[in-house]
């Protein structure tokens, strides 16, 4: 089918605003999570994740890149980290596809995000897949679904081989015919697990659309690849701003490596290059970064967005987030690394016009797109500009900046290739430190340590020097991918959790078991179980080992935790650990979020002392009623003040015995879900159960179903 190229006067302006309106709003993307270290975040099938583009609403603008992870909850604990990325492809003396019009443009870009996707005839997603070495445990609590990864860790396939803990692979069509493949790498181990190695391949197949027919075949000229990167650190350090504007970004300090040469100015000891030739003062990485700056309307100095709404003084925005070149073709024919990639490394206002949905067709448009993308090395740099000031007030911008990087120009034949690879990373002071620290700032107890160990009585001298470590934390994040990377991606992998991890709540103890399959991993040498009171998103506690170096030796499969107390909440993951064989001599534990619940277990009521004090609830029971009986449970029946141990024999009127439940938690609850022993759902009738005591006690109740 044809599809005309749309006209711009001002009615084909509103046109075009309402068409792209519309595919925004009406092409709803299948998002894929990444959920398995301390780093959380999301990924789209057509290629980038713009703004809005998990949930398209605007209360989730600054949505994705979790981190720490541990932390992220509703409705209080928010790490998100993302406000917007973006993704444009460029070419010079193009000449379209016939389908698109066949129109000769002097530049011609595609372009997803940061704000607005065409699927249909811009970035056309092909697959789409997310690739395991194993599959998530299953975790049950009280017989419920009890882990979040059990949602959002929805694997499409199993490789064994896989050298990242979860792969997501993605293919996506361009209307100019590049195709771009990219994996994204997560990993667990406990170094690696707070960034993302993404590997992008763009080729030249010529197919302009989703179906398998090659369009067009043509050499492709000043070929540019150019990324958006809009931070905003962090969500719950913006939300307690009592600000708006801090959560897309607007007080977002930004800053470059790898990029200067010493010859542009005396600050700068040199490029990558340099370094790479042996210059010690050079920048040994390339990369943009964001951290949270000042604002000019906080009553506050917000580095590190202290806590003074709730006067706990805790930094809630001490991370550094970023994004490192790994690698970039030198050309489609010379694959080795080339040091002067990218060639673009700027900053740019967040909300100007070519940020907002794209124009394929539009001249004009076009031509500004591209001068963004081959603008070169903006200096000085974002955070050199605003210095001690306000970002926010920088060209006075209402949405402050992003940093952007670009790639090329490449000359791209028919069949030829690029490949660039990336690492994603977030660092910084960890929640104690945080919490420590900022109690100190809040209670202004001068004299204050710095980080040299010298002293100060400015307070806010104190926060900011203690949350600008966060920038040699993501160095250092960042120094350790590319030493994957440059490995091959070959980490020793910790032991996997048990594949089945099940949670009981019971009348005087939490009861705990879990699988034996982590058992024959090379080098397993035991587990540990941690718990958390109240709320999952917070610390943990070891509250059981056993294996190796615990004071439990022996191997088992289940624990009862016996000093949980009533009327509180409980959370627990296991994790598996090794002898440190695998990793010379480093020992290394499973991921705390392959089995951390969601689910709060509890000790439920205390077990019945009076046979006579037994219920059956409901009684009788009304199908057409379950939606108004036990929340979770609304196919249960249940047997209530029971002793903590019996037995539970349920029969029909007539006399047949059609379910035996054994009851040991020591509460005084019991459920049964209306099946039999072969897994039949009963039929509507009268019913008789008999409770027996190890003593020999016994009490019978009459109930009703009514189906």
């Amino acid at each position: 089918m044809r599809i005309r190229p749309i006209q711009t006067g001002i009615g084909g302006l509103l046109g075009l605003i309402l068409l792209l309106g519309s595919l925004h709003s009406a092409f709803s993307q299948e998002v894929k999570w990444l959920k398995v270290g301390s780093l959380h975040g999301w990924f789209r099938e057509d290629g980038a994740e713009p703004e809005v583009g998990r949930t398209n609403l605007q209360s989730d603008q600054q949505d994705g890149l979790r981190w720490p992870a541990q932390f992220h909850g509703a409705p209080d604990n928010k790490v998100d980290n993302l406000a917007a990325k973006a993704l444009w492809i460029g070419t010079a003396n193009y000449t379209d596809a016939e389908q698109y019009g066949g129109v000769t443009y002097a530049h011609k870009v595609v372009h997803l995000g940061p704000r607005g996707w065409d699927t249909e005839r811009e970035f056309i997603p092909i697959e789409f897949k997310l690739i395991g070495r194993f599959d998530h445990p299953q975790v049950l609590v009280d017989g419920l679904q009890g882990s979040d990864l059990q949602f959002n860790d929805k694997v499409d396939e199993i490789d064994p081989n896989l050298p990242a803990d979860r792969m997501i692979y993605n293919v996506v069509n361009t209307s100019i015919g590049i195709t771009m493949t990219r994996k994204v790498y997560a990993f667990t181990h406990p170094d690696h697990d707070d960034y993302f190695i993404t590997d992008y391949i763009f080729k030249n197949t010529g197919n302009v659309d989703a179906d398998e027919e090659i369009e067009q075949s043509k050499t492709l000229e000043d070929v540019n690849f150019f990324f958006q990167y809009r931070y905003a650190t962090s969500r719950e350090g913006a939300e307690m701003t009592g600000l708006n504007s801090p959560r897309w970004g607007i007080n977002s300090m930004l800053s470059t490596r790898g990029e200067a040469k010493a010859e542009d100015g005396p600050q700068y000891g040199g490029d990558y290059e340099d370094w790479l030739n042996g210059n010690e003062n050079a920048d040994s990485l390339r990369c943009q970064f964001a951290w949270m700056g000042r604002h000019s309307q906080a009553p506050v100095d917000l580095i590190g967005a202290p806590d003074f709404k709730f006067e706990t003084g805790r930094f809630m925005a001490p991370q550094f987030i970023g994004v490192a070149t790994l690698h970039a073709d030198k050309s489609a024919t010379d694959k080795s690394d080339d040091p002067q990639q990218p060639t673009t490394t700027s900053y740019q206002q967040s909300d100007d016009p070519p940020t907002r949905p794209n124009d394929q067709f539009n001249p004009a448009r076009m031509d500004e797109e591209w001068e963004w993308m081959t603008r070169g090395h903006r200096l000085p740099r974002h955070d050199e500009v605003v210095g001690d000031g306000f970002p926010d007030q920088l060209e006075q911008t209402p949405g402050g900046f992003s940093n952007t990087n670009g790639y090329g120009p490449y000359t791209l034949a028919p069949g030829d290739s690029i490949r660039i690879v990336v690492a994603e990373g977030v660092n910084g002071l960890d929640r104690q430190s945080c919490i420590d620290l900022g109690k100190q700032w809040i209670e202004n107890s001068a004299p204050f340590t710095l980080p040299n160990a010298s002293t100060t009585n400015d307070r806010d001298v104190f926060k900011n020097a203690w949350v600008l470590t966060g920038e040699d934390s993501l160095m250092k994040t960042f120094g350790l991918a590319r030493r994957n990377f440059e490995s091959g991606v070959q980490l020793p992998h910790p032991p996997p959790p048990p594949d089945f991890f099940e949670i009981n709540s019971g009348g005087d103890r939490i009861s705990l078991s879990w699988s034996n399959s982590a058992e024959s991993w090379p080098g397993f040498a035991g587990y540990r179980v941690f718990r958390a009171v109240a709320r999952p998103d917070t610390f943990y506690q070891e509250i059981f080992a056993c294996g190796q170096g615990t004071g439990n030796p022996t191997i088992v499969n289940n624990f009862d935790d016996t000093s949980a107390q009533r009327g509180f909440d409980y959370y627990y993951y296991i994790a598996s650990f090794d002898d440190g064989s695998n990793s010379n001599g480093r020992i290394l534990q499973s991921s705390q979020f392959w089995t951390r619940t969601q689910e709060p277990a509890n000790l439920k009521r205390q077990a019945g002392t009076e046979l006579s004090q037994i219920r059956v609830v409901p009684n009788p029971y009304y199908r057409n009623a379950r939606n108004r009986q036990f929340l979770g449970r609304e196919d249960d029946i249940a047997f209530f003040n029971i002793p903590g141990e019996c037995t539970i024999k349920i029969f029909t009127e007539r006399g047949d015995l059609i379910r035996t439940i054994e009851h040991t938690d020591g509460s005084g609850d019991e459920f049964w879900n209306q099946t039999t022993e072969f897994g039949q759902i009963v039929v509507s009738g009268i019913y008789l159960a008999v409770i027996a005591t190890p003593e020999g006690a016994t009490h019978r109740l009459k109930f009703v179903i009514l189906r």
